[in-house]
Formats: structure tokens, C-alpha cells, sequence
């Protein structure tokens, strides 16, 4: 088995959502590591990566390896150029979409500290939960803020 390769990558990950199409090779994972995750993404013409968001445990930085994406963050939209570097903090501080609004494919290099994570979606009103192991697996799901229940909801006192 060849290591992973940003030159020949397999994109384990595609995504067929209208509106985010996108490929996503995780190169991190492909190579074996635990707890920094990377990935290679490549965006088609007038798609979203992800929708906008921002985590409460994972940061994340990206490197625009080609193209020029449309950046949202807090302060709304920005356009990137090729070669930029981006950081995402934890929290909403962080949040952010990336967005191909050119004719060209956009490639970008994105790379986090792997671990279990929360990721709030503040225009659907959703969070997701992922646990991270670096094989895959474990706890995920995604949840409407609206259906909370009260703490001891469904719990029986021993």
C-alpha cells in the first residue's frame, strides 16, 4: 500500500448533497494518525463544502492549494486567494463555510486537532456530535437544538 499522496489522492469521502457536492480525501486517517486530522478537499464550480459552523473542541486551519473560495465567517463574506492560510478557533469566533463562486476547481488543505467534538450550525439550528476515532466510528448524530429535553428526561431514580 503507497502512502497517501496530495498529488494522487483517494478520496474516501465524497459528499452528493446539492448545494455541497465536494470530494474529501482524509489523508490524516490514510496515513495512520490518531489525533491530527488532514484533509483534501476539492470543491466544484458554485458548491459548499460544508454548511457554516463552528466546533467547541476541534480547531482547524486551511491552506488554499488552488483557486480562489468564498470564505464566511462571523463578519460574512471574504474571497481567498491561492496559497492563503486560515484559522478557525474554537467557538463562534470560528465559525466558518467555504464556497467555490468561480468556474474553476477549488482545492484547499484542511487540518485539525482530531478529538471528540460538538459542532454547532447556527442557520439550521442543529449540532452535530462526533466522537473521532481514528479508524472512523464511534458516536455521531445530529440534533435540532429545538428537541432538548430537560436533564433527567426518561430517567428512573434507582
Amino acid at each position: 500500500m503507497s502512502d497517501p499522496s496530495i498529488a494522487h489522492p483517494d478520496f474516501d469521502e465524497p459528499r452528493e448533497w446539492p448545494g455541497f457536492r465536494a470530494r474529501r480525501a482524509r489523508l490524516g486517517r490514510q496515513a495512520g494518525s490518531h489525533r491530527i486530522g488532514a484533509s483534501l478537499w476539492e470543491l466544484p464550480p458554485g458548491e459548499a463544502a460544508y454548511p457554516y459552523h463552528w466546533h467547541l473542541a476541534e480547531e482547524e486551519l486551511i491552506v488554499v492549494l488552488s483557486g480562489c473560495p468564498s470564505l464566511r465567517g462571523p463578519s460574512g463574506w471574504r474571497e481567498l486567494d491561492q496559497g492563503a492560510v486560515v484559522a478557525f478557533p474554537v467557538g463562534e469566533q470560528g465559525g466558518h463555510q467555504l464556497m467555490n463562486r468561480t468556474e474553476e476547481i477549488v482545492r484547499f488543505l484542511a487540518v485539525s486537532n482530531q478529538q471528540p467534538d460538538i459542532v454547532v450550525r447556527p442557520d439550521s439550528r442543529t449540532i452535530g456530535v462526533a466522537e473521532r476515532r481514528p479508524d472512523g466510528g464511534g458516536l455521531y448524530g445530529h440534533f435540532r437544538l429545538g428537541d432538548a429535553v430537560s436533564y433527567l428526561e426518561g430517567e428512573q431514580a434507582p
